[in-house]
């Protein structure tokens, strides 16, 4: 479900979409993604963000090593379904051709 206003949202859920939007815009920008940085953020772009909320997320993403590791790389999408076990023995085939070659 897409986010199009903070006013639905309870104000638990509202800390949690601004904390983490903060920790992505500061951790993009190759800021410290520190309670008090994530707080800056927040207050500027005209949120308020609780300490708590700040401190969690900073330490998560600390503890991560940066933001990387929460975002997907390009075209890492969907887990998607099994594919390809067939194929039988033509590795075989194809290494005694190279031995008789």
């Amino acid at each position: 479900m897409p986010v199009t206003s903070l006013e639905g949202l309870s104000d638990s859920q509202k800390q949690e979409l601004v904390a983490s939007l903060s920790a992505l815009l500061v951790g993009s920008a190759g800021g410290e993604c520190s309670a008090d940085v994530l707080s800056a953020v927040a207050t500027a772009s005209g949120n308020d963000l609780s300490g708590a909320w700040a401190a969690l997320f900073a330490s998560v993403v600390d503890k991560a090593g940066g933001i990387e590791k929460f975002c997907a790389a390009p075209g890492g999408g969907g887990g998607g379904g099994g594919g390809g076990g067939g194929g039988g023995g033509d590795g075989e085939a194809a290494e005694e051709e190279k031995e008789e070659e």
